[in-house]
Parts: structure tokens; C-alpha cells; sequence
């Protein structure tokens, strides 16, 4: 496993506790330079092998979680008649047997989620082309298993696709595209005039929790639908139905078509199993895992692209590695997210390197990038669930200027500020002179 490197930046003498009693300065914190490489110097440290992919051994993969689904499904059925019954009742009362039972059905939710899950992952990494070199293959699973998932894959296919094309960049990126200082209307704060940062985020903590689970119920929904936490520059009421939406091509239309008739067919498809099995039997095994698809799913992606140690860049300081760069490695649930996951979220720098890498060459591909690009690879160590909290509440905005730019948190402060040279450019930028 990689070292974490997200505290590389970091002063190696000062502790988090001592850091967070000193007063804040901006001027202290530690300096961040852009990585200098070409995409072809780092695709030269990794070895060739690593980019082949295997047909046979991606179908393994698909096989065994749909054996796992099956049989966690399986299992569910005697959940209920096991725990009602008159010997379960009279060995551990009336309560007991109700409390086993709604912890068996906790138990499947959790499982058959994360294996739910991975079946979604196998989804993306057909839409990648990386399950297979043939991209019949790779279209026709995961247009299949993302629609049972209630993904439209080819219009979720193009818009991840630009994602990757333009990630990190506050201009082109097409989802986490952090919120402007002046998008929150926050004043820009000087020498004679200090914010108060709490009449903006003076959040009640429960506050924040409502609203960091709504995050992860509708997140994904909302940014089909809605664009909710796409690029700010699109039309309103951009979304992933409308063939004729900013997001396609004319040429790729019929694809958004077919993609939502697949949607329109699974409607159909729940709707009669609610009417042979009735609602609340299709929401115990089917609805509530799928929730927890769209909870883990945006969690992972989240935590991907958000860390105030992370930058985002403006205009001509971007390139495609550098974006590539943007996002952290993270100890993810452990056994479980390597195995059930298939390491999307242990091993995701060197996908966003290189989307055509199978999942399964990422943790032996990491170590070479990791040794080439040093500091600029990116692994926490922290727990998932405090970070998710941590980043939800220190990710707020960035600034409106600079070509370089780091989260700041409820009171305006950051980790990491850009190197001399580029915060030079910035105030060049911003002049009077700059802007006619």
C-alpha cells in the first residue's frame, strides 16, 4: 500500500494540534508548485503489461459478484421466515427476534450494497474501455448492468468521459467544480475590512449532517437531472435525458435515446415486480441496496476530488496531468473496498492517469507512478467517514482569481497556497490594466 503523501506539504515539524493553536497567516503556509512532466514521461515509468486488457479475466470479475448478488439474495429469503418463527420467537423473545431480524436485514443491505457496487464499477470501467479491448464487449455489459442500476450508460458514459478529459480545470471540468468566492457572495476580505465567515457557514452541526446525507441519497440523481454540482457554465436545466442537451453531440443523440428508454424500461420492470412481489419486498431487496450504491458511489467520488490539499487550476496552468494529479488514493473501507470494489477508490490517480488501465493492474501500476511523480501522488489514511465529514466541512470555495487555486474552509483559510510565481501572475492578472 502507498504511504500517504497527502501531508507531504506539510511542515514536518509542526503537528496538527500545534498548527491549529498558532494564529492563521497565509504567508506561512506551505508553498505548492504544479508538476512539471508530460503525459509521455509518466506513461513511460509504467510498464507496458500493465495497459493490457484481459477479456476472460474482467468477465471472472462481472461473474463473481453476480454470484455474490445471487447469493446474498439468496440468503435474504430467510430472513424473515427464520426470525418470525415460533422457535426463534421462544429462544430469544418477541423482541429479540424482531431486533435479529431487522439486524439481518442491515446485514444484506450492507453487503449486498458494496457488491451492488462493484457491479456499478464494472459498469464504468466498460465505459472506459478498460474491461475489454473490444468495445462491443465493454458497451454491451455496461450498458446492461449500469441500466439495472439505474445509470443511463451512454450519456453517463460521454459526460464522465469529458470529466476526465478536463478534471481539475474550473472552466471545462464537468462535476465537484468547486464554488468562487463570489458564487457563495462572500466579499473578498483585505487588511481593513475581516469577515465574518460565520454570518456565511454558521451551520448548527445537525444542520450540516441533514445536509451531507442528502448529499449522498440525491447527489447522483440530482446531477443526471439537475446538473447539481456540474460546470456552472452550462445552460439551466442542463441534464443527462435531453438528447439535444450541451453535454452531446449531435452525433451521439441516438445514443442518449436508447439510454433512455433503457431508464423507461426499468420503470416498467420495477413496476411489475412491485405488482408479483409487492413494493415493500422490492425496496427490502432491491431498493434500499440500490440507495446504498448511489450513498457509496457518490462518497467514493467525492472523497476523490475534494481535499483542501488538492488543487484546481484556471486557463493556461492546467494540462491534463496536472488534473490528473488532483485527486487522492484513499484506504477505503479496507479488505472490503479492495475486494468488493474492485480498488476504485484504493487505486484512482492511476485511473484518472490513464482510464484504459484495468482495475485490476492499479495497485501494481500506483507503485511506479508514485516513484516517478514523488510528492504529487496523493494517499489518506483517514478514516473515510471522518473525512467525508472533515471535507465537507473544510471544502467551501476558492478564490475568484489566481490560476492556482486550493478550498478554503468556514473561515476562509486554506492549507496550501500556490508558489511565488504563480501568485505573482495572479495579482498581474487581476490588475485594472489586465481586465480592459
Amino acid at each position: 500500500m502507498p504511504h500517504s503523501n497527502l501531508a507531504d506539504h506539510s511542515p514536518p515539524s509542526a503537528t496538527e494540534p500545534e498548527r491549529a493553536a498558532c494564529p492563521y497567516s497565509e504567508e506561512e503556509l506551505p508553498e505548492f508548485s504544479p508538476m512539471p512532466w508530460k503525459l509521455q514521461d509518466i506513461r513511460s515509468a509504467i510498464p507496458p503489461h500493465l495497459f493490457v486488457r484481459d477479456t476472460k479475466r474482467g468477465l471472472a470479475w462481472l461473474g463473481l459478484d453476480l454470484l455474490m448478488a445471487a447469493a446474498c439474495w439468496k440468503a435474504a429469503l430467510y430472513i424473515d421466515p427464520t426470525f418470525r418463527s415460533r422457535a426463534a420467537v421462544q429462544l430469544l423473545s418477541p423482541l429479540g427476534a424482531s431486533i435479529a431480524r431487522w439486524a439481518g436485514w442491515v446485514v444484506y443491505w450492507w453487503f449486498q450494497g458494496l457488491i451492488f457496487t462493484g457491479i456499478w464499477v464494472i459498469g464504468h470501467e466498460c465505459g472506459h474501455g478498460a474491461f475489454s479491448a473490444s468495445s462491443y464487449v465493454c458497451d454491451l455489459i455496461g450498458f446492461t448492468v449500469h441500466t439495472l442500476l439505474w445509470t443511463p450508460y451512454f450519456s453517463w458514459k460521454i459526460s464522465h468521459h469529458r470529466h476526465h478529459c478536463n478534471h481539475a480545470s474550473m472552466e471545462r471540468d464537468e462535476v465537484y467544480v468547486p464554488k468562487t468566492r463570489s458564487d457563495l457572495g462572500i466579499p473578498q476580505e483585505h487588511d481593513h475590512h475581516k469577515m465574518d465567515y460565520d454570518e456565511y457557514f454558521g451551520d448548527t452541526p445537525i444542520y450540516t449532517l441533514y445536509m451531507l446525507m442528502r448529499q449522498q441519497l440525491l447527489a447522483f440523481p440530482a446531477y443526471l437531472i439537475c446538473n447539481v454540482s456540474g460546470q456552472k457554465n452550462y445552460p439551466k436545466w442542463t441534464n443527462h435525458f435531453d438528447p439535444d442537451s450541451v453535454l452531446f453531440t449531435k452525433d451521439q443523440r441516438h445514443l442518449i435515446i436508447i439510454s433512455n428508454f433503457a431508464i423507461l424500461a426499468m420503470v416498467a420492470l420495477v413496476r411489475l415486480a412491485c405488482r408479483t412481489w409487492g413494493a415493500a419486498s422490492v425496496v427490502r431487496f432491491y431498493g434500499i441496496p440500490w440507495l446504498c450504491v448511489t450513498h457509496w458511489f457518490i462518497m467514493i467520488t467525492y472523497l476523490h476530488h475534494t481535499d483542501p490539499k488538492l488543487p484546481h487550476y484556471r486557463q493556461t496552468e492546467w494540462n491534463f496531468q496536472r488534473g490528473a494529479a488532483a485527486t487522492v488514493d484513499r484506504n477505503f473501507l479496507g479488505w472490503m473496498g479492495r475486494f468488493f470494489l474492485h480498488d476504485v477508490a484504493h487505486y484512482h490517480v492511476i485511473h484518472h492517469f490513464f482510464p484504459k488501465m484495468p482495475f485490476y493492474h492499479g495497485a501494481e501500476a500506483t507503485q511506479y507512478l508514485q516513484a516517478f511523480i514523488g510528492k504529487h501522488y496523493h494517499y489518506s489514511e483517514k478514516p473515510v467517514f471522518k473525512a467525508l465529514w472533515d471535507n465537507y466541512n473544510d471544502c467551501q470555495f476558492v478564490e475568484d482569481e489566481g490560476s492556482v487555486l486550493f478550498y478554503r474552509n468556514k473561515k476562509g483559510q486554506a492549507v496550501l497556497r500556490p508558489a511565488a510565481k504563480y501568485r505573482e501572475k495572479a495579482a498581474v492578472d487581476d490588475t485594472p490594466s489586465s481586465r480592459t
